[in-house]
């Protein structure tokens, strides 16, 4: 099992950017495919980015994909989620999601292991 705790969430005007990042407590981090995941109020959790366990492969979802950049750094146990020209719709609580042998893009039906999420808002 894996504990994960994101930060960097916070308030953003409409263009602007955040970096999220992702710390991880497992020695066996470097195993692990990690996603992340949005949950917008009173919308069902979506998958946004996902890198697998060595960080060569990346995927996205389509309503984030060139605006978002996935990274993750094996020695530190992180991964961070780069966001720029936010836009409105992209306010949610933002979730990091740990699954093993994945690969980039993990579906929520996956048994994953959650950090408690950060939330983002994104103001017109």
């Amino acid at each position: 099992q894996v504990q994960l705790v994101e930060s960097g969430g916070g308030l953003v005007q409409a263009g602007g950017s955040l970096r999220l990042s992702c710390a991880a407590s497992a020695r066996t981090f470097s195993t692990y495919d990690i996603g992340w995941f949005r949950q917008a109020l009173g919308k069902e959790r979506e998958f946004v980015a996902g890198i697998n366990r060595s960080g060569g492969n990346t995927a996205y979802s389509d309503s984030v994909k060139g605006r978002f950049t996935i990274s993750r750094d094996n020695a530190k146990n992180t991964v961070d989620l780069q966001m720029s020209s936010l836009k409105p719709d992209d306010t949610a609580v933002y979730y990091c999601a740990a699954a093993y042998g994945t690969g980039p893009r993990i579906r929520l039906s996956e048994r994953l292991d959650w950090g408690q999420g950060t939330q983002v808002t994104v103001s017109s």
